[in-house]
């Protein structure tokens, strides 16, 4: 598939593999390992499951590197609408990849104490596995914290998809409310942890926009129309 032919496919074929990646390690592996509020079995599954542990961090790095990717693909389909927001839009989801980068390192720290290694002798079994957990916990407040990036960089893309003219306008809007949803996701994380599970089972249907705009660059594509040389420059105005 060439990014020449349909930028638009391409861009939604790249959000797909990241989008993949994102829920095999943020979804899959969390669903499977780790137990809420019970240390001792969440380290024993992480120790029977190391590997899958040990999957779970390098996809959570690949899919964050993908998406960078993902950010330049959109800003080659979306630049002609407005230069400016598209630039606003890739240095708004490239802040979020340092965070979730090192936040990983809770979970190689989480995993270093469930192996137990040599150095890590003076900690008893249950002490090693509470602080495993806290580092998990840490892991989940890092993510916390990237979520608002996650949702800010939605709003100059919602913006843009909404006065591009060769994409629905109600996919601009759909993108607006999941920007709104990932925003008050986190602020939710920060403020009011305890209703955060009502919050994000609440802010799913706001959260498909972001499937609905992947799927349709990636079924439908998308190709921006030739600039006109005498109306170029106020298109980026």
């Amino acid at each position: 598939m060439s990014p020449t032919k349909n930028p638009g496919r391409f861009a939604g074929l790249l959000y797909l593999l990241t989008s993949i990646v994102g829920f095999f390690a943020m979804g899959y592996v969390p669903r499977k390992l780790l137990v809420h509020g019970n240390a001792a079995a969440t380290a024993s599954n992480i120790a029977a499951s190391e590997t899958l542990f040990r999957l779970g961090i390098a996809a959570q790095l690949i899919g964050m590197a993908g998406f960078i990717f993902v950010a330049v693909a959109l800003y080659d389909l979306l630049k002609g609408v407005n230069r400016r927001h598209a630039s606003l839009m890739v240095t708004l989801i490239v802040v979020s990849i340092p965070i979730v980068f090192l936040n990983e390192l809770n979970s190689i720290a989480a995993l270093a104490l469930v192996r137990g290694a040599d150095f890590l002798s003076i900690f008893e079994k249950p002490q090693r596995e509470a602080l495993a957990m806290l580092c998990l916990n840490l892991h989940h407040h890092g993510i916390v914290v990237a979520e608002i990036f996650w949702g800010l960089w939605l709003f100059p893309l919602a913006l843009l998809v909404y006065r591009s003219r060769f994409l629905p306008r109600l996919l601009g809007v759909w993108l607006a409310l999941a920007g709104v949803a990932w925003v008050i996701l986190s602020l939710t994380g920060v403020l009011l942890p305890q209703y955060q599970n009502n919050v994000d089972t609440y802010s799913q249907p706001a959260f498909f926009g972001e499937i609905a705009f992947m799927l349709w660059l990636l079924i439908k594509g998308a190709k921006p129309p030739a600039l006109d040389p005498t109306t170029s420059s106020s298109a980026f105005a």
